[in-house]
């Protein structure tokens, strides 16, 4: 099953079961969050509650989807009514690709020496796929920011005035909710874009953490599965309606260095992971990214995100700053 949010300026949010090439109406709910959680105190699967709510209103998506329609799509998960409890992290250096790119931005000044980065990875190799209910090696693991930063397909990824450069991650995110006992509870899965600064990023490796405070977006369906073993997508970058660069790219635990459950594991020990009512978005990497092969993203460039068994894809143009940063003043109280 597949889920899509949207919104329409009188009619209010809704969700929709894509029935290609039309999107089903859901009644009663106007989140795939509240669908959840109350599966989860009915005791009963996402895919029969949503079956059970599903109206005969139908919308045509192609219109919906290429921006002509009042309704509008919204990202594929989020926290209806309040930001801050929507929680975006990720794991990196879990995809072979992803580690030599990084490998390239931070090489050690002898040849032969490893990086931090590949030694990360090489930990990931040997560790990384544990045993079914063991503990494995720990990932790289960063926080991405809150509930603010979701964007929807069709939708900008802005460079803000303080940022170096902006590329794409084409990702596949596993969401999530807190029930009300503190226990995580897997969504599925959506096709992602996470979007990050690779230029400060490549200045200093320590970088890394604020060059991964930028806007993102996820979308436009979100896919009701467990299934996340090997998928293969195309990530493309297109300039003035001209494809400018393209490579297939893979993911899923075949093509990872962590199984899913030790990634799982390793941003869910953490308590105040587990508040209920908490809702996450986790990014599990990417395989390419036009970075690394040195092109640069400019104003109006369209990204480009597929997966095979995803839904339609993600695309979304860049917006870069063109203001000089401007200070923020802190006011004292004392």
């Amino acid at each position: 099953m597949r889920l899509v949010q949207l919104t329409h300026p009188s009619k209010g949010r809704r969700v929709a079961v894509v029935k290609e090439p039309k999107l089903q109406l859901v009644e009663s709910y106007d989140s795939i969050y509240e669908l959840a959680l109350d599966a989860i105190e009915q005791g009963i699967s996402l895919s029969e509650i949503t079956t059970n709510h599903i109206s005969t209103e139908e919308l045509d998506y192609d219109p919906i989807y290429n921006g002509n329609s009042d309704w509008v799509l919204l990202p594929s998960f989020d926290h209806p009514t309040d930001v801050l409890k929507c929680m975006l992290a990720g794991t990196g250096l879990t995809h072979k690709a992803s580690a030599e790119n990084r490998q390239k931005m931070h090489q050690a000044e002898a040849e032969s020496e490893l990086t931090d980065s590949i030694k990360i990875y090489l930990w990931g190799v040997e560790g990384g796929h544990p045993e079914t209910g063991k503990i494995g090696v720990q990932p790289e693991w960063f926080y991405k920011g809150n509930g603010s930063i979701l964007r929807a397909h069709n939708a900008t990824l802005s460079v803000p005035d303080y940022g170096k450069d902006g590329g794409e991650e084409p990702e596949i995110a596993g969401v999530y909710v807190i029930d009300s006992k503190g226990k995580p509870w897997r969504i599925g899965f959506t096709t992602c874009n996470e979007f990050s600064d690779h230029a400060m990023e490549r200045k200093n490796y320590l970088y890394l953490a604020p060059s991964k405070i930028r806007n993102c977006s996820i979308g436009p369906e979100l896919v009701i599965t467990d299934k996340f073993k090997d998928i293969s997508g195309k990530v493309s970058v297109m300039r003035n309606s001209t494809a400018l660069w393209a490579q297939e790219i893979k993911t899923g635990e075949s093509n990872m260095c962590h199984s899913l459950e030790n990634l799982e594991y390793h941003h869910f020990k953490y308590e105040n992971h587990r508040i209920p009512g908490m809702a996450h978005i986790h990014f599990f990497g990417a395989d390419a990214f036009s970075f690394g092969e040195g092109l640069v993203l400019e104003d109006g460039d369209e990204m480009i995100v597929t997966w095979e068994g995803f839904g339609r894809p993600l695309k979304n143009t860049i917006a870069l700053s063109k203001d000089e940063e401007k200070m923020v003043s802190v006011n004292s109280l004392a």
